[in-house]
């Protein structure tokens, strides 16, 4: 994959400093598989989410992040996209993926930046700095609706957030509420 002791990217060079475990774990995940999978559990303010970090480090590919399903599935559809990533399928903004959920497909989206420090603290702790950008995962509904198509189950719109917008841009919700 990599050798961490020649490697001068922030993502190795980290291992110099004091990392909390955490951290550690990360990097040693992204040293053995070349990405790893973060998981924010739903709770009381809002749904899960779930992230990778490795994947700019070992692909150079945008990072991913899916929103608003169980920790576990995500984990699991990010895994499986990462795998494909790994074999040379690259993200795209706007691109239709049938290959991350069986049965569905999913649509990636940029992330504006203005959202990284929210919902993306491991990885800007680890990154240290840009240039990784990430691509939102979005799920369709039962109906194969999107949450941007007028009629999508509105609860889709409150699971996933539309991280392609500004932050400011976007609409109140328990996406907006993080700090």
């Amino acid at each position: 994959m990599f050798d961490r002791l020649i490697c001068q990217c922030p993502i190795c060079a980290a291992y110099d400093e004091e990392l909390d475990e955490l951290d550690l774990d990360t990097v040693r995940r992204v040293e053995r598989d070349g990405w790893a999978v973060i998981m924010v559990p739903e709770d009381e303010d809002g749904p899960g989410w779930a992230f990778t970090v490795g994947l700019w480090h070992t692909f150079r590919s945008p990072e991913a992040a899916m929103f608003g399903l169980d920790v576990e599935v995500m984990r699991r559809c990010l895994n499986t996209l990462a795998d494909r990533v790994a074999a040379g399928h690259l993200m795209v903004d706007g691109q239709e993926r049938d290959d991350v959920i069986r049965n569905y497909p999913v649509v990636t989206r940029a992330v504006d930046p203005s959202w990284y420090r929210s919902l993306f603290g491991v990885a800007l702790r680890l990154y240290r700095r840009p240039p990784l950008s990430f691509m939102e995962v979005v799920w369709p509904d039962r109906a194969g609706l999107f949450p941007w198509d007028a009629d999508a189950t509105p609860r889709l719109r409150d699971l996933q957030p539309s991280l392609w917008l500004p932050r400011d841009d976007h609409p109140p919700g328990p996406w907006t509420k993080l700090p």
